[in-house]
């Protein structure tokens, strides 16, 4: 009867009362109503169907302007609302009483030449999983939520916390609804106290369902995993052992998925890329693999990692450590001396790492032409391949890479976990290097699958929405910059002009990340339609099998494929299955594995600002709002100055200038405007940092 149901609505397109869908069904007897009747509630809890207040049903997808989804809250305390497709974007003012994770009915209108939504009905409240500090009133255990943007309130259950107290970390289900916003909940784990160091990083992981514990099965799986590699392992592999292959990582880097051999000779470039063979040791439903498959990913939050893999792998057998036979699935390419590919050829390998370089110490030689001791005869390996790696970021450039130039900071945290040192990302020919050659192979792999026409898993990156554009062009034009040339056919190259014509301007860092935020998300997915922000027609993911799961499956692919040639029709079906749902899965935790690492960046700088309350610092203007304005200090630190600090004058907000205005002065503060702040207030707890304008007469613009 389900399916009837929908199949009707989706024939009338309007909304239909329960008589009219009867009447279609030509049901006839009272039970049969009751059926439909809690069909329909089915319908309307799984969010297939929408009841209007006339108590008329009619699919969401027939409703145009309606959109339904989880409601995702920033910092500055506006809404996504996240779709399969583009997210929709929710001022503050339009939640209507939504909170962060809830299921939500929203309407979307057009505002500022782009689409917006207003949150008509909450769906579903987010009441599982939820984190917070246990604290007693008249002997009552009770959840303080660390989410303050829940306006909930939970009594917990005796039993579950007999061994809590007060400041104990917990994560929390709801079983019972006592009232409008209150529930009855159990503690379902413990994280820890919220002083015990490592607490906070955790605390932030279980929100965002990432969890530090494998199962007891992977636990028992590996032990027996052994710890070197076997001479039965090398049966079927090339033997690479003599090759000079060495790591470039970071120096903290335990967990070692890439290593590379280079040669040039007679205008040849060969570029060889071996990659952890960690599917050999991660075997298809295997507890390790359902483990692997769970997590999507690995996280890394502050100074701490919550791997994909269990460290026996993931800093062990799996790790292309220095001085130790590994397992390695190789990409060897050769290109010519313009970094045009020529041949290639994918196999599996065994090898020996001959030195784990850093990128510090690759750095001081590409760029500042020191003698690092240790590398005397890998210098002029470097330094040919960094030409290569030249070429190569060369013919990206000219086919259409974006190199968006976004900062990111750096952590310094000391040994009980405290953030003391925040700092830019350094980002140098060494790191430009990794990631020009992790791009070629991966584009190199995928290419070949693609032409064998097989089911694959590709990493694509759809192109954005004209609207998104002309909304960026229109700001920037407001803000008196003129961008030369008609963007109507948006394409990499478009984007890459309009971004040229920013990059000297003072406000360059704060617009490339706007302009970033205006392009759609890069997911995995089986159907391939290219990579818009690498300019690629054909792209997967393949270097990084330690800590991704869709490589790991890339892995496979290649495996069943080339290396045990064992396509046939049920291979093929099998993948074909499969693949849509590693795709929207991996990419799910993808996302909250980034959500979770802003949000410990957040603390852990909040952390790091309480104890510089009362310092001056000169910053750019990163946001405009109605209560305040955001600043980005030099080190990518950002706090709010609020609207009731600028005492002054009265200040109104104009969106389409990104500007705070003076009512009486008009002293203007914009959008990318520098100016000079003083800490007022940090809080770790809240994630939040207070600032207020420094001298304010002498900041803000005059217009």
């Amino acid at each position: 009867m389900k399916e009837e149901i929908i199949k009707f609505l989706k024939l009338k397109k309007d909304a239909q009362d329960i008589i009219n869908i009867n009447d279609f069904l030509n049901l006839e007897t009272a039970d049969e109503l009751n059926k439909l009747s809690e069909i329909l509630d089915k319908l309307e809890r799984e969010h297939l169907i929408f009841k209007t207040k006339k108590n008329k049903y009619m699919l969401y997808e027939n409703c145009t302007n309606l959109r339904v989804g989880k409601l995702s809250i920033n910092k500055r305390g506006n809404g996504f609302l996240i779709l399969d497709g583009e997210d929709l974007y929710i001022n503050f003012n339009n939640l209507n009483g939504a909170t962060n994770g809830d299921i939500v009915l929203a309407e979307t209108f057009f505002y500022r030449n782009d689409f917006e939504g207003k949150i008509i009905k909450i769906l579903e409240r987010n009441t599982k999983n939820l984190i917070g500090t246990i604290y007693y009133k008249k002997n009552m255990p009770y959840l303080k939520l660390d989410d303050e943007k829940k306006a909930l309130m939970i009594e917990l259950d005796l039993e579950s916390t007999k061994n809590c107290v007060e400041g104990t970390k917990v994560l929390v289900n709801t079983v019972k609804t006592l009232g409008n916003n209150k529930y009855y909940g159990k503690v379902v784990k413990i994280i820890g106290h919220l002083n015990d160091p490592g607490v906070d990083i955790k605390t932030v992981a279980y929100k965002h369902d990432i969890f530090d514990e494998f199962s007891s099965e992977t636990l028992e799986q590996i032990e027996n995993i052994p710890g070197e590699v076997s001479e039965i392992d090398l049966i079927g592999r090339k033997d690479l052992t003599n090759e000079v292959i060495f790591t470039i990582d970071g120096s903290d880097t335990k967990d070692i998925d890439d290593a590379l051999s280079f040669n040039y000779q007679d205008n040849i470039y060969t570029l060889g890329v071996h990659i952890a063979d960690v599917s050999y040791y991660v075997k298809k439903d295997s507890p390790l693999d359902k483990d692997a498959h769970a997590r999507g990913t690995s996280s890394y939050l502050a100074d701490s990692v919550i791997p994909m893999l269990p460290h026996k792998l993931s800093n062990g057998i799996c790790s292309l450590n220095p001085g130790v036979v590994r397992l390695a699935i190789s990409c060897i390419m050769k290109f010519d001396q313009n970094g045009n590919l020529t041949s290639y050829d994918i196999f599996p390998s065994y090898i020996k790492s001959a030195k784990k370089m850093t990128y510090h110490e690759v750095n001081d030689i590409l760029v500042r032409d020191i003698n690092v001791p240790g590398y005397d005869k890998y210098i002029k390996t470097l330094k040919e391949m960094n030409n290569l790696a030249k070429f190569l970021r060369k013919q990206k450039v000219n086919r259409g890479y974006i190199d968006f130039e976004i900062d990111e900071a750096k952590l310094i945290i000391d040994e009980d976990g405290k953030c003391i040192g925040v700092e830019k990302r350094i980002r140098e020919d060494g790191e430009k290097l990794i990631e020009d050659f992790m791009i070629a192979s991966n584009e190199t792999v995928a290419t070949h699958i693609s032409n064998l026409d097989l089911p694959f898993i590709y990493r694509i990156h759809g192109n954005p929405k004209q609207e998104k554009i002309e909304s960026f062009l229109s700001l920037v034009s407001l803000m008196g910059y003129k961008i030369i040339g008609k963007f109507k056919d948006i394409n990499p190259k478009s984007m890459q002009k309009i971004l040229s014509q920013l990059s000297d301007k003072p406000e360059y860092s704060i617009l490339s990340s706007l302009f970033l935020r205006s392009m759609q998300k890069a997911v995995y997915s089986p159907d391939n339609i290219g990579h818009f922000g690498l300019g690629s027609n054909c792209y997967t993911h393949f270097t990084s099998p330690i800590r991704r799961y869709p490589d790991l499956i890339v892995h496979r692919l290649l495996r069943e494929y080339l290396f045990d040639a064992s396509i046939n029709n049920e291979t093929i079906n099998k993948w074909e299955k499969i693949l849509p749902e590693i795709g929207i899965h991996t990419s799910d935790k993808e996302q909250k594995s980034v959500e979770a690492e802003r949000e410990v960046d957040d603390m852990k700088m909040a952390e790091y600002m309480e104890n510089h309350i009362g310092e001056v610092h000169s910053g750019i203007i990163s946001g405009v709002t109605n209560f305040g304005i955001f600043v980005e200090l030099d080190n990518l630190v950002e706090g709010l100055v609020h609207i009731n600090s600028l005492k002054d004058d009265y200040y109104n907000y104009i969106p389409e200038l990104m500007a705070l205005v003076g009512q009486n002065s008009k002293n203007t503060y914009r959008l990318g405007s520098k100016i000079t702040i003083k800490v007022i207030g940090a809080s770790k707890e809240a994630r939040t940092i207070d600032f207020e304008i420094y001298n304010e007469a002498k900041n803000g613009n005059k217009e």
